[in-house]
């Protein structure tokens, strides 16, 4: 009997799922598009039964027809969600209101001004660890708190997107101890265990999931959940994780002095270190905790808007393209990696802030606003679209600079997800920070890693070094020295037009 895992993904525009032999190569892949829902500004939702558990059954049948496999052949299964939801479930794993998403969704402003005045910033920095931000989950439970009482006092449990998708397959309430201690800081103290002191000040600890390693098999899939999705009753599932870690594990990250960036939607770092960093670094990061791997830590940050700014420069600048590739034309991303290709570094002097949505690391700035800086007459939409990838690329220069300020210098730079796929892209992150990047198969995405995880976790593999070394090697694109050198001139532009509209912004 063909043996196979299945690793589920849901993100912030569809949910992939992938099967995976033993020799952990893809056998059939399977994906379901849907929208995030922005009712109001720094507002980001997504409905968790009607599209995440949904999209989940769906995947799971489409993957069984078109790998020609039944449920008997699915041995393990490994599910991550986009990392920093807040979802409020009754008894029955019911969501009581649709899920708030991760740090792209900002609404807990109020809240954590209400944190400082209550308890001051010093008191406030030593709870968290950091300065409160749009990431930490704690803050949006006190928004539901605060203005949907109804919801927060039925809550049987706060849950983040990958603990209720455990949670629908198996009935078991767990959570990944690297994504509780640092999304649900500071309810989850950094063994794991719920923190008496600060906790109640945002939910009862019986109102939390169980902390567990993320290839810890949470259990065995109930009858209930068989029926809804198409698996074996039984079938072993695994703890789980948030998307980035998933991807990062896909893409190799599983030793100190490496640093992962998943090119989704969004862009989410993470760099493995092998210590404990400070609480916070100059404020712009959350700081750090430990990692998935054993004996690791990690650093994080994140950019709000990475394919979602390609996808909007395609919506806006290629919408004939994208119609005729409804009509079965050419992909409109092909045509504007092509255009890309043809324009100079610089873009002709266009400065990108993508800041669509308010941003993330390093600025943590909800309320920044994007800009296309330096426009003329000779400009089209080719310089823009060059603009807007170099845009994200500066964001990782950003990061890069803090980093080394710190002492922080990567021998390794991964790159995985959708964005892997513009070659133009690729070659200009490896421009812009100096540094050869290795970027991951089109498949290595966080779906992969998931189902690789439950491979280890129902036993077929002895940890994650060994993962590695049965996974693919990665392509690396080379920096060209003097573009490097030319891009150094526009990442201080690229900095400095923040600073110098962000009063701007905030006003307007």
């Amino acid at each position: 009997m063909k043996k196979l895992l299945l690793g589920v993904d849901v993100g912030t525009h569809e949910t992939k799922g992938i099967l995976v032999d033993m020799n952990y190569r893809p056998v059939a892949e399977y994906s379901v598009p849907h929208q995030m829902e922005n009712p109001r500004p720094n507002y980001f939702e997504m409905d968790a039964e009607g599209v995440w558990w949904s999209d989940f059954c769906e995947v799971t049948k489409g993957l069984m027809k078109k790998a020609g496999i039944g449920p008997e052949n699915i041995i393990g299964v490994g599910v991550d969600v986009m990392g920093c939801d807040c979802i409020p479930v009754d008894e029955n794993c019911h969501p009581l209101r649709k899920a708030i998403l991760y740090g792209i969704d900002a609404r807990a402003e109020d809240q954590i001004r209400n944190l400082y005045r209550e308890f001051g910033e010093e008191r406030v920095i030593e709870m968290f660890g950091h300065r409160p931000k749009s990431d930490d989950i704690s803050t949006k439970i006190l928004w539901i708190r605060d203005n949907e009482p109804e919801i927060y006092n039925k809550t049987f449990k706060f849950l983040t997107g990958s603990s209720y998708m455990t949670a629908k397959l198996t009935g078991k309430y767990l959570i990944d101890s690297y994504l509780a201690k640092g999304a649900f800081r500071p309810i989850y103290r950094m063994d794991g265990s719920y923190n008496e002191k600060d906790g109640p000040i945002f939910c009862r600890a019986d109102q939390m999931a169980v902390c567990a390693d993320v290839i810890d098999v949470a259990g065995g899939v109930t009858k209930e959940a068989a029926a809804e999705c198409g698996l074996k009753e039984g079938t072993p599932v695994i703890v789980g994780t948030g998307d980035s870690t998933s991807e990062s594990i896909a893409g190799g990250l599983v030793s100190p002095g490496t640093l992962f960036m998943q090119f989704g939607s969004t862009m989410f770092y993470i760099y493995c270190t092998d210590r404990q960093m400070d609480a916070c670094i100059e404020d712009r990061f959350p700081g750090s905790g430990p990692y998935t791997i054993p004996g690791s830590f990690a650093v994080t940050g994140g950019t709000n808007c990475a394919g979602t700014l390609t996808k909007w420069v395609r919506d806006v600048f290629y919408k004939e393209e994208a119609e005729r590739e409804k009509n079965g034309g050419p992909d409109a991303y092909t045509i504007m990696v092509q255009d890309a290709a043809e324009v100079e570094a610089g873009s002709g002097g266009i400065i990108v802030l993508p800041y669509l949505y308010g941003e993330r690391s390093p600025i943590h700035d909800p309320l920044a606003k994007g800009v296309i800086f330096g426009l003329n007459g000779n400009h089209g939409r080719a310089e823009i679209n060059r603009a807007a990838l170099e845009a994200v690329a500066y964001s990782v220069g950003s990061h890069m600079k803090l980093f080394a300020a710190h002492g922080l210098v990567p021998d390794e730079l991964i790159i995985a997800g959708g964005g892997t796929q513009n070659p133009v892209w690729m070659q200009i992150v490896a421009d812009v920070t100096g540094k050869p990047v290795k970027v991951a198969e089109k498949w290595q995405t966080a779906g992969y890693g998931a189902a690789c995880m439950a491979a280890i976790g129902c036993g077929l593999l002895k940890d994650f070094y060994e993962l590695k070394e049965a996974m693919p090697r990665t392509k690396t694109v080379m920096p060209d020295p003097e573009r490097h050198k030319f891009y150094q001139k526009y990442q201080e532009l690229y900095e400095e037009l923040y600073k110098n509209t962000c009063d701007l912004m905030h006003r307007l």
